[in-house]
C-alpha cells in the first residue's frame, strides 16, 4: 500500500507541473493561431520526444527532458538547440508583424498568470493551513555558541527589527522576517533590536556561514536561533524514559529544572549534551489541560538506530498552531510578486550572499510538490504554492531576456524602433546561444536539487526508534 501511495503521489506530481507548464505555453499556441502564425510542434518537456503525434499539421510531443515545454513557432525565432529543425525554412515563411510577435510572446505570460488567478480564486474559498508560530519573532532556541548567544540574545526574546527593518515573521518567504533579513544584510555585525522583559535592547551578532563540500549549495548567513514554537508530545516510543514516566500526547513541556522553555529545541540540546558527557536526571514541568506537574526523567540510549545518543524518547507535535486563513486572491498575488521582486533584487545586489545557485528548477519544484502532497491538508497547500509558482512563472518569462518572453518582446521593440526586421541569422544565433545557457542552467540547478532531495531522503530515513524494555 505504501508503494502505490507513493506512484500516486508522483503521479498527482506529473499531473500538476505538466498543467502549470500545458497552460503557459496554451497561452503562445492560441496567441500564434489567432494571429496565423505557423505552428510546427507542440512540446511538454524538452529533449528528443518519447512520444508524439501530427494533427492538423501540428506536432504534439512529449519530451525526455521534464523541464519545461515549448511552442515551436519559426517565424517568431528558430531555436533548433531546443526545437530542433523547422520543416519549413524560415526564409520561405511569410514575415510577421512584431506586434503579432508581441502579443504571441506576452499570452505564455499572461496565460500563467491567469492560472494564478484562478488558484488564488479557489484557496480563497477552500482555505489555506497556516502555522501561526511562524507568525511570532519570539526566539525559541539559541546555540550558545552561535553568534546570536554570543552577542547576548536568549530564548524568550522577542525581535522587534533586523538591519533597521521591522519583522512580523520568523522564516521566510515572508520578505518581513528574521531570517530573511539575516540572509539579505550586508554588514560584519546585523544590528537587532529586541525587547526583554518589557524592555528594548541592541544586540549585534556577526554572522556565520557553515562549511558546505564542493557538491553542496553554499551556505547563507545565519546567526543560530530558531522561533519559538510550543514542545507539544505527539507521542512516545515505548518503554522510552518519557514512556516510562507517564508522559502523554498532547502534554506541553513548559520547563527544564525550573527554567521556561520556548520550543522543544531544548531538549534536543539537552540529550546534545548528554551524548558527549555525563547523563544527569532532569526535572520536566508538563501541563496537561489546567494541570501542571513535575517529573524526572534520565535519558537513555535507544537500541535502535545504533548511532542515536541518549534520549528521553519524545516525537514532538511540529505543527502546533495551524489555522485555516482565507486570503483574498488580491493578497495572494501581491505577496507572490512580492517574494519573487526580493529574491530578484537580492540577486542583483553586489555583496549579497544569495546567488543563482541558491534558486531551485524544476527538480526542487517536483520535490516541494511531493512533500505538499504527502501533509494531511496537502491539497490545499499545493494550491497555494501553484499561486506563487505560476506568478514566478509568468513574471521570469516576462524579463527581457533572449530566448524567453520578454527577450521576444525585447527584439520585438527594437524592431518596430528601427522600421525593419532584424537579422534572421542574428536573432536565431542570439536564441540558440541563450538556450544553449539556460539549458546549462538548468542542469547546474538540477545537480544540487537532485543532491539535496538526495540527502534528505537519506537524512530523514523512517528509522524505528526502539528501546530495550525496562528492568
Amino acid at each position: 500500500m505504501t508503494v502505490l501511495r507513493y506512484i500516486f503521489i508522483a503521479l498527482e506530481v506529473l499531473l500538476v507541473f505538466n498543467l502549470i507548464i500545458g497552460v503557459h505555453e496554451l497561452g503562445h499556441f492560441l496567441a500564434g493561431k489567432w494571429r496565423g502564425l505557423q505552428i510546427d510542434r507542440f512540446a511538454i518537456w524538452f529533449g528528443k520526444p518519447i512520444w508524439k503525434r501530427k494533427i492538423g499539421g501540428v506536432e504534439y510531443a512529449l519530451g525526455w527532458i521534464p523541464a519545461g515545454g515549448y511552442v515551436a513557432l519559426p517565424q517568431m525565432a528558430t531555436m533548433e538547440a531546443i526545437e530542433g529543425k523547422s520543416e519549413t525554412p524560415v526564409e520561405q515563411l511569410p514575415n510577421v508583424s512584431p506586434l503579432d510577435k508581441i502579443i504571441v510572446a506576452f499570452a505564455g505570460p499572461l496565460f500563467s498568470f491567469l492560472l494564478a488567478v484562478v488558484f488564488a480564486v479557489v484557496v480563497w474559498q477552500v482555505g489555506k493551513p497556516v502555522n501561526t508560530a511562524g507568525d511570532s519573532t519570539i526566539i525559541g532556541w539559541v546555540d550558545p555558541t552561535g553568534p546570536a548567544g554570543k552577542a547576548g540574545l536568549k530564548a524568550g526574546d522577542e525581535i522587534l527589527e533586523v538591519n533597521g527593518y521591522p519583522v512580523s515573521h520568523f522564516s521566510p518567504p515572508s520578505e518581513d522576517s528574521v531570517k530573511w533579513r539575516v540572509i539579505t544584510s550586508e554588514g560584519t555585525n546585523i544590528p537587532i533590536k529586541y525587547l526583554r522583559n518589557g524592555k528594548v535592547a541592541m544586540a549585534y551578532p556577526v554572522p556565520i556561514h557553515e562549511p558546505t563540500k564542493w557538491y553542496e549549495r553554499k551556505s547563507l548567513r545565519q546567526i543560530m536561533i530558531d522561533n519559538a514554537v510550543p514542545a507539544i508530545v505527539l507521542d512516545t516510543f515505548t518503554n522510552s524514559p518519557a514512556a516510562l514516566a507517564g508522559l502523554q500526547p498532547g502534554d506541553q513541556i513548559v520547563a527544564i529544572n525550573g527554567e521556561k522553555i520556548y520550543s522543544y529545541d531544548a531538549v534536543f540540546d539537552l540529550e546534545d549534551k548528554f551524548t558527549n558527557g555525563p547523563i544527569k536526571p532532569v526535572v520536566f514541568t508538563a501541563q496537561r489541560g489546567t494541570n501542571q506537574f513535575n517529573m524526572t526523567l534520565l535519558a537513555a540510549k535507544p537500541v535502535q538506530p545504533a548511532n542515536a545518543g541518549p534520549s528521553f524518547g519524545i516525537d514532538w507535535q511540529v505543527d502546533t498552531n495551524v489555522l485555516l486563513t482565507h486570503p483574498s486572491p488580491l493578497q495572494q498575488i501581491r505577496d507572490s510578486a512580492g517574494q519573487i521582486f526580493a529574491t530578484i533584487g537580492t540577486l542583483l545586489t553586489p555583496k549579497s550572499d544569495v546567488g543563482v545557485q541558491q534558486l531551485g528548477g524544476p527538480v526542487m519544484i517536483a520535490r516541494v510538490y511531493y512533500n505538499l502532497f504527502q501533509d494531511e491538508d496537502g491539497w490545499r497547500r499545493v494550491l497555494w504554492f501553484s499561486v506563487i509558482l505560476n506568478v514566478n512563472l509568468a513574471l521570469i518569462n516576462i524579463l527581457p531576456i533572449p530566448m524567453l518572453d520578454g527577450g521576444h518582446i525585447t527584439l520585438c521593440i527594437l524592431e518596430i524602433i528601427r522600421r525593419r526586421p532584424l537579422s534572421v541569422r542574428f536573432v536565431t544565433a542570439l536564441h540558440n546561444g541563450f538556450a544553449a545557457l539556460l539549458i546549462g542552467f538548468m542542469l547546474y540547478i538540477a545537480f544540487f536539487d537532485a543532491g539535496d532531495w538526495f540527502r534528505s531522503a537519506h537524512e530523514n530515513q523512517d528509522v524505528p526508534v526502539v528501546f530495550a524494555p525496562h528492568k
